[in-house]
């Protein structure tokens, strides 16, 4: 049977993908600090769609953890969805290491400790799906958020060199790069409407992207052609926006 592993499922989007994935009969295990705290997604995926659902205990922090958690997964799920993340508080983090070391650990340290070891398992047996969900703050630092962006740009950097290793295994790696999204995550702060994704339009793309074997989607898919225009902007022009 098709199952699916969300890392971090308490998030709106993995919350959405874990239906988007289920509508399609994956198997879903869902991965989290507090997993009582799935009880109504796995009740609505269990009476939406039939399907079994399984509730796991993962830190991203907790690396030591990680090679128990790895071998837990008998048999290695089709695919794995690192959907985890902390934006954080940019201004405290300025002045505040603890906080900018969370951002840094969680967004990357954390989900390279987890990914390395589901890679090696599927380049083992020759298959599978690893997506890992980045930003198009990677794309290009700015002085907003760049404790978080530089933290998403490692990440991105991270699933291109991880693409290009598995390859040749037939081990798909699929990096996605969502620019405002309507999440508990950014609850509070004022975006544009037309630039907005909702997490179920996020996780449609997703898995449209996912069934074509592409590599690298945008959500919404105008932020591939802005992320563009920022990144062409030269730096002697750049240094002057507030961004």
């Amino acid at each position: 049977m098709k199952s699916a592993l969300f890392l971090g499922a308490t998030s709106d989007i993995a919350r959405a993908l874990a239906h988007r994935f289920a509508q399609d009969g994956y198997r879903c295990i869902l991965a989290c600090r507090r997993p009582e705290s799935l009880d109504d997604l796995v009740k609505d995926l269990h009476i939406r769609y039939s399907t079994e659902v399984e509730t796991l205990v993962f830190d991203a922090l907790d690396r030591p953890s990680h090679p128990e958690f790895a071998n837990r997964l008998n048999p290695l799920p089709s695919v794995t969805v690192c959907a985890f993340g902390c934006l954080g508080d940019a201004e405290k983090a300025l002045h505040d290491t603890a906080e900018a070391d969370l951002i840094l650990q969680t967004n990357y340290n954390g989900a390279v400790s987890i990914l390395d070891l589901l890679a090696n398992r599927y380049e083992e047996i020759g298959q599978g799906t690893i997506i890992g969900i980045s930003s198009v703050a990677g794309d290009r630092g700015r002085q907003s958020n760049y404790h978080y962006g530089s933290s998403k740009a490692g990440f991105t950097a991270y699933l291109s060199g991880l693409r290009n290793r598995l390859a040749k295994r037939r081990v798909h790696v699929m990096t996605v790069k969502p620019g405002f999204v309507d999440t508990r995550m950014t609850e509070g702060r004022d975006t544009p409407d037309l630039l907005t994704a909702q997490p179920k339009q996020v996780a449609a793309a997703i898995f449209k992207a996912y069934s074509k074997n592409q590599d690298v989607v945008y959500c919404l898919w105008v932020w591939r052609y802005i992320m563009l225009l920022i990144r062409y902007i030269p730096e002697s022009i750049f240094k002057k926006f507030r961004m």
